[in-house]
C-alpha cells in the first residue's frame, strides 16, 4: 500500500529521540528519515515513581512524529524488552496487531490536545501520560438496527481506538474533554479515522455510578469554556462506598459500585452544522483506583484504603471480593494506593463499540475539523485536525451499525502495574 505523508509519519516508532523512520513508497528503496521540529506538550512528561525501574530516557524512546511534525509519546509495553526495566503503567493492547495498523501506525498521544492549544490558546487542555488506553479487535461482526436487519446484513469490521481515560486522579470529576482516536473499517464501505477532544457529558459534574439519577456537582472545569457534551461520565463517589462497600456482618461488599462508564457521543459536523459522521463508543473500567470524596482535602478517595476501614459501632467494613483477596481480609497491612498488590489500578477495562453512522456519500473523504470535530471543511486552518470519513451513507432508513464489546478477556493489570495508571 502506498502511504500518504500523514500515514508515513505515523508508520514507525522512534529508535532514538527526535528521529523517525518513514515508510517508503517503493519497498525496494532504503527508508528515508525525518527529524521532528520539536517536542509536543505531551512528550517527556512522565517520570518514574517509587518501584519503577525505567528511567525517563528509556520511556522517551517510545515516541512518534505526529502530523504536525512534533514529537509525541506513543504505546509501549509495561516492561521495556531491551533493558528489562519496568514503567509501572500500561496503555492497553499493543496496536501493531490491528489490521488497521498499516494505515494508522503508532498513535501520537496528545495530538488533539496540542491542536486545541493552537485553535484556542487561551483555553488549553493538557492530560497526563498514563491515561492513554488502546483497545482493538479485527473482524468483529456488527449488527444493523434490530435483529431482523442484522439477519439480512453481515458486516465485518476492524476497530482500533484510543481514549484518554484517567481513572486515578480528580481530573474527570470536573473535566469532560478527553482525547479520543477512533478508527473503524467495515466490509460495507464504512470507514472512519478520526481524532478529537471528546466532550464526555457536561463539565463540572459527573453521574453517580450507584445511582444514575443523581448528578454530582463538583466545580469548574478546565478549560473554563469546555463545551457541553452528549453521554456521561459515570463515576463512583463516597455515597456508593458507604452504601455498598462498607457492609455489616453476613453481607458481601458490592465492588461493582466502583464501576466507571464513560459514555461518549461524538459527531463530525460541517461548518453549516450537517452531521457527517456519528459514533458513540463507551469506555468502561471495573476497578478504578479513585472515587469522589468531598470530605477529603483532595476530594479523591482510594478504594484500597476502604479495605482497611472499620466502624467499631456498626461493624460496617469491606467484606469479601477484591478487598479480602488483596489484604487477606485486612490481615495484610500497608497496601497503599500506588502498591502493585492493590487490585484497584484501572486496568480492568472494556470498550462497547455501539453505533456508527456516516452521511458522506457526496464526499469529500478528507475533512479538516476543529479539535471538537466541528467546523468540518475541505481546507485546513490553524488548530485543525485532518479526519478521514469514507464517501458512504449507511442511513438505511435510520439503521446504523452497532457493535460488540471489546477487551472483556484482556488482563492489563500485570503484577508490575500500579496506580497512577
Amino acid at each position: 500500500m502506498r502511504f500518504s505523508l500523514r500515514q508515513a509519519i505515523w508508520a514507525a516508532a522512534l529508535a532514538a529521540p527526535f528521529l523517525v523512520v518513514l515508510a517508503c513508497d517503493d519497498s525496494t528503496s532504503a527508508p528515508s528519515q525525518l527529524t521532528a521540529t520539536g517536542p509536543s506538550a505531551a512528550f517527556g512528561i512522565w517520570a518514574p515513581g517509587a518501584g519503577d525501574t525505567c528511567p525517563a530516557s528509556v520511556h522517551d524512546q517510545y515516541a512518534v512524529v505526529g502530523p504536525d511534525l512534533k514529537l509525541y509519546p506513543t504505546w509501549h509495553p509495561p516492561t521495556d524488552p531491551v533493558t528489562g526495566c519496568t514503567f509501572g503503567h500500561e496503555h492497553g493492547r499493543d496496536p501493531s496487531g490491528s489490521d488497521l495498523y498499516r494505515e494508522v501506525g503508532p498513535m501520537p498521544f496528545g495530538f488533539a490536545n496540542e491542536q486545541l492549544a493552537i485553535y484556542d490558546p487561551l483555553n488549553p487542555r493538557n492530560e497526563d501520560h498514563v491515561g492513554h488506553k488502546i483497545e482493538w479487535e479485527n473482524d468483529i461482526r456488527l449488527h444493523l438496527g434490530g435483529a431482523a436487519a442484522g439477519s439480512l446484513f453481515d458486516v465485518r469490521c476492524d476497530v482500533l481506538t484510543k481514549m484518554h481515560q484517567g481513572t486515578h486522579s480528580r481530573d474527570a470529576f470536573t473535566n469532560n474533554l478527553h482525547e479520543l482516536a477512533y478508527h473503524i473499517r467495515c466490509s460495507d464501505g464504512l470507514e472512519l479515522h478520526v481524532t478529537l477532544m471528546s466532550a464526555v457529558g457536561d463539565p463540572g459534574e459527573f453521574v453517580r455510578s450507584c445511582d444514575r439519577d443523581i448528578t454530582v456537582q463538583v466545580g469548574p472545569a478546565t478549560p473554563a469554556n469546555s463545551p457541553q457534551g452528549g453521554g456521561a461520565r459515570i463515576i463512583p463517589d463516597r455515597a456508593c462506598v458507604d452504601s455498598l462497600i462498607l457492609v455489616t456482618a453476613g453481607e458481601q461488599s458490592r465492588f461493582g459500585a466502583l464501576h466507571e462508564s464513560w459514555e461518549t457521543s461524538n459527531s463530525i459536523r460541517s461548518v453549516s452544522g450537517h452531521e457527517i459522521a456519528f459514533f458513540n463508543p463507551y469506555f468502561q473500567v471495573g476497578l478504578p483506583s479513585r472515587f469522589h470524596d468531598p470530605a477529603l482535602a483532595g476530594i479523591v478517595g482510594r478504594p484500597i484504603d476502604v479495605c482497611y476501614e472499620s466502624d467499631s459501632v456498626s461493624g460496617r467494613r469491606a467484606r469479601g471480593g477484591d478487598c479480602e483477596e488483596a489484604t487477606a481480609n485486612g490481615t495484610i497491612a500497608g497496601i497503599t494506593y500506588t502498591d502493585p498488590r492493590s487490585p484497584f489500578k484501572g486496568a480492568d477495562r472494556v470498550v462497547d463499540i455501539n453505533y456508527n453512522h456516516v452521511r458522506n456519500a457526496e464526499g469529500p473523504a478528507i475533512w479538516f475539523t476543529n479539535p471538537f470535530g466541528r467546523e468540518a471543511q475541505p481546507d485546513s486552518f490553524p488548530g485543525a485536525i485532518r479526519q478521514y470519513i469514507s464517501r458512504f451513507d449507511n442511513d438505511r432508513g435510520g439503521l446504523g451499525n452497532g457493535g460488540p464489546t471489546l477487551g472483556r478477556s484482556r488482563a492489563y493489570g500485570l503484577p508490575i502495574v500500579h496506580p497512577p495508571n
